[in-house]
């Protein structure tokens, strides 16, 4: 047997003191208290994470994680599985919308190949995983056991490759994966299939019933349907690559205490199964926007997790999680740059 993991997550007493002197810090700021609201408490999140007074959200990266999967010749989406392998070009020649976002905010964009059909695309990385065997998770495991703690190891190995930095928005691409985050959520949170199962990029009709149906059945098939799940479990069984590497990422950003932008639907299931096996992970995660997938809403009650943004967005990519880097960058300067009542001689409250 292979062993799974394990994560070292515990919090530190120098975190609870990082966010007394943040929130002492913010009470002679030139501003009436909480007046900034959820920037205060972003800045608070950073503060505690990094055990610094004065948290920064720079050096930040991007790292996306694709791969296709078995279960999308089922008709579960609107789109063929030749699209993965064309995105994965595409983000390589800079014409995605993250890549363009990358752009725009001054951060590098990395993408690790984790399991695309063919040849590998100029300039991205493919992780050893990619070349492992996968299963249709109606009828067999997503992942064997091996393919599984690999991919786990792809995500690690993306975050040590970034070196120093303090934040990493982290995203995907694969059709067919919210098929196997509907069915990941499900099985976690021992809901029934149809709470889980939304449109994705767009099916409908017969495409939005073959979806339901695959992730009923393999709910079914792992026992998922009589309740929840373990995490790791339900993440081998009805997962995929590039779920399982976001996961391992998450949890090598935080064991590193760099945080972590979650982005939308598919990487908000790999947090929820990293959440329900090391729950220490929780901190390092900053969940930039709720999508309209349905299930996202489910997943985010959970986990107790208010989104800084609600776009209606629903691309995934980490374009949710690059639109909410710009309020990181906003909480930071706050803290960083903002007089003091007495430094600009303006008079606090009698």
């Amino acid at each position: 047997m292979i062993d799974l993991p394990r994560w070292n997550l515990d919090d530190h007493p120098d975190a609870d003191a990082a966010a007394t002197a943040y929130w002492a810090r913010q009470a002679q700021l030139t501003k009436p208290p909480r007046s900034l609201g959820r920037l205060e408490d972003l800045g608070a999140q950073l503060a505690r994470l990094q055990r610094a007074e004065r948290p920064v959200a720079r050096p930040a990266a991007c790292v996306l994680f694709a791969s296709d999967h078995p279960v999308a010749a089922r008709g579960v989406s609107a789109y063929p599985i030749e699209v993965t392998r064309a995105m994965v070009a595409n983000f390589a020649s800079g014409g995605a919308a993250s890549t363009v976002m990358c752009r725009a905010l001054g951060i590098e964009q990395r993408v690790i190949d984790v399991g695309v059909r063919g040849a590998p695309s100029s300039g991205v990385h493919r992780a050893a995983v990619a070349e492992l065997p996968v299963g249709d998770l109606v009828v067999a495991d997503a992942m064997p056991r091996a393919t599984y703690v690999a991919a786990l190891a792809a995500g690690a190995e993306a975050i040590a490759a970034l070196g120093d930095v303090k934040l990493v928005a982290l995203g995907e691409m694969g059709i067919g994966n919210s098929t196997c985050a509907a069915a990941v959520g499900a099985a976690i949170l021992g809901r029934p299939a149809r709470e889980l199962v939304g449109p994705g990029t767009g099916v409908a009709g017969a495409a939005l019933a073959a979806k339901l149906a695959a992730v009923e059945a393999a709910l079914v098939r792992i026992g998922a349907d009589a309740g929840p799940i373990d995490g790791h479990v339900a993440m081998q069984a009805v997962g995929g690559r590039e779920l399982a590497a976001l996961m391992g990422a998450m949890a090598a950003a935080a064991e590193r205490r760099i945080a972590v932008l979650v982005d939308g639907f598919i990487a908000t299931a790999a947090a929820l199964a990293l959440c329900a096996v090391a729950p220490g992970a929780r901190k390092a995660m900053i969940f930039a926007h709720r999508s309209r997938e349905p299930g996202h809403a489910r997943m985010l009650a959970h986990l107790d997790a208010r989104p800084l943004l609600e776009l209606e967005l629903a691309l995934g990519e980490a374009t949710g999680a690059l639109a909410a880097l710009p309020l990181c960058d906003l909480a930071c300067a706050i803290t960083a740059e903002m007089a003091t009542f007495a430094g600009a001689g303006v008079p606090d409250r009698a």
